[in-house]
This record gives structure tokens, C-alpha cells and sequence, in this order.
């Protein structure tokens, strides 16, 4: 490995870390860093919506707070395929999330799955261009 190839690698590491984040902290707006402006962004194995990125972040800010006012993602088994200024990318994720019912009891919802992005080298630095949400196993 070149000092080239560890460079994208870290900085390919460092979108997903970012994008984790972003949907853990609930600051939404941080995705710009993630994303390209025509991404396209796929959650529909997980019930979401699947569309652009102009359709998708909003639609995050909204519906995760209210659904699952907390988050925690563990992100790992990172494999990156890389390709001059490409990159196909998939990461193992496990995702709990307390919610309170409608009983005041808390539960805890689980996904745990693979994040297939497809990164692409920009002048602001590696972005994901699609995201695909495989869900391996969900507990609730």
C-alpha cells in the first residue's frame, strides 16, 4: 500500500465516522460533509424513503428524532474497494435505539446491516455519491 491508497482509506473512514455522527447527534446539516449534492440515499430496507440527497436529509431530520429520539451507531468490517477516484465501500453497522412506548415502558429497537456506498474523490474530498442500507437482522 502506497501513502497514497492509506491517505484515501483513512479519509474514506473518516466520511463514514462523519456520517454516524451526523445521525447521532441529530446534526443533520453535518451530512453536507457526507454526501454529494446528487446523491442518491436508499433506506427503504429499513422502512425509510429512498431518493436524492435534497429529498433524503430532510426527511432524516424529521422522522429520526421523532421516531427514535436516540441513537447509536457502531460501525465496523469496513472493506474499501478502491478505483483511481472511486471507491465501493460497505460497512457492517449495529444501530440500538431506546424508544418509549406507548406505555412509558423504554425498549430497545435494533439493526444491524451493511452500508454500501459508492465515494467518489471531490476537490472537498472523498463524499459518498449512493448510500444502500442492507438490513442484515432487526430486533425490537
Amino acid at each position: 500500500m502506497d501513502l497514497q491508497e492509506l491517505s484515501d482509506r483513512t479519509e474514506i473512514a473518516a466520511v463514514l465516522t462523519r456520517y454516524t455522527r451526523a445521525i447521532d447527534t441529530g446534526e443533520f446539516d453535518r451530512l453536507e460533509t457526507v454526501f454529494t449534492p446528487d446523491a442518491q440515499i436508499d433506506y427503504t430496507e429499513s422502512g425509510g424513503i429512498a431518493g436524492g440527497y435534497a429529498e433524503v436529509a430532510p426527511w432524516l431530520a424529521e422522522v429520526l428524532p421523532a421516531f427514535f429520539p436516540r441513537r447509536m451507531h457502531t460501525l465496523g468490517q469496513v472493506a474499501i474497494e478502491l478505483a483511481g477516484d472511486e471507491a465501493e465501500v460497505a460497512a457492517y453497522f449495529h444501530n440500538p435505539m431506546p424508544v418509549t412506548g406507548e406505555d412509558g415502558a423504554e425498549r430497545v429497537v435494533e439493526f444491524g446491516g451493511i452500508y454500501h456506498h459508492r465515494m467518489v474523490r471531490t476537490p472537498d474530498g472523498w463524499r459518498s455519491r449512493e448510500l444502500r442500507e442492507e438490513i442484515v437482522w432487526k430486533r425490537t
